[in-house]
């Protein structure tokens, strides 16, 4: 499977912080913000909010003399002994922050060995998730977040999935032409968020943004209830500003 890579805000902010991470790792006595901005080359105000976010997710603490140095969460992840465990619980408290911040139900999906997984969920009374009436993995012509992972891939894989999947029509907004769906997804811009307008399910909006770590394609979405509609736009752009610590974990 080749991918149509496209880096993105996300992208970038989680690549440096894995350069300030694998300096932090290098100096096990602890280094200081300024040593961290001549090593990595990261202008301070640049600096500071990566660190400051690095700290909230327990990636790097600051001892007594103000130094930096590793903490628990990347030893945990680093680790070969229950590392599947501690990212489940990591990106949980990632969507979780998420959920609350754009006030919609937040989803993690990727795209493995052919096929759609949506692999985790936060969602609340107050922020339901969407109504699966349509298994996901069939309706990738239809969800923002089919879209969105089929955009990341290239012609020949895109239309290898929708050979294997039947475009059928699920409201009377659902592309079903695949000519008509390839175009649209040519023209989506790497950094813009894909919405679903009803397409998957009638009364109910979704957004996804790209997550991919190497080869591994992924996408963070969310969904909202065709009341909120209005708030859509502004909510996807919370999410895609708010994706860096979700890919940093996926990279680490």
């Amino acid at each position: 499977m080749a991918l149509k890579h496209e880096p993105t805000a996300p992208y970038h902010s989680a690549q440096d912080a894995l350069r300030v991470l694998e300096t932090v790792a290098r100096h096990t006595t602890g280094v200081t913000d300024v040593e961290l901005a001549r090593l990595t080359g990261l202008g301070p105000e640049r600096l500071t909010t990566l660190l400051r976010m690095l700290r909230r997710e327990g990636y790097v603490e600051q001892v007594a003399d103000g130094a930096y140095v590793t903490g628990d969460a990347l030893t945990r992840l680093s680790s070969t002994c229950g590392r599947d465990q501690a990212l489940h619980a990591q990106l949980q408290r990632n969507l979780d922050r998420l959920r609350d911040s754009v006030g919609a139900a937040v989803y993690i999906s990727r795209y493995v060995d052919g096929e759609i997984h949506v692999s985790q969920c936060a969602d609340s009374p107050n922020t339901p998730a969407v109504n699966e009436w349509v298994d996901f993995r069939s309706a990738a012509h239809a969800s923002a977040i089919g879209k969105s992972l089929l955009g990341q891939l290239d012609i020949n894989a895109r239309r290898d999935h929708l050979s294997r999947h039947k475009m059928a029509r699920l409201t009377s907004r659902t592309i079903t032409n695949e000519r008509q769906l390839l175009s649209r997804l040519d023209a989506q811009a790497s950094t813009v968020p894909v919405l679903d307008l009803q397409e998957y399910a009638v009364g109910t909006v979704c957004a996804a943004v790209p997550i991919t770590a190497g080869s591994s394609v992924g996408c963070l979405a969310l969904s909202l209830p065709v009341r909120h509609a209005h708030r859509l736009r502004e909510a996807a752009d919370t999410l895609n500003r708010g994706a860096a610590p979700v890919l940093l974990s996926l990279a680490i």
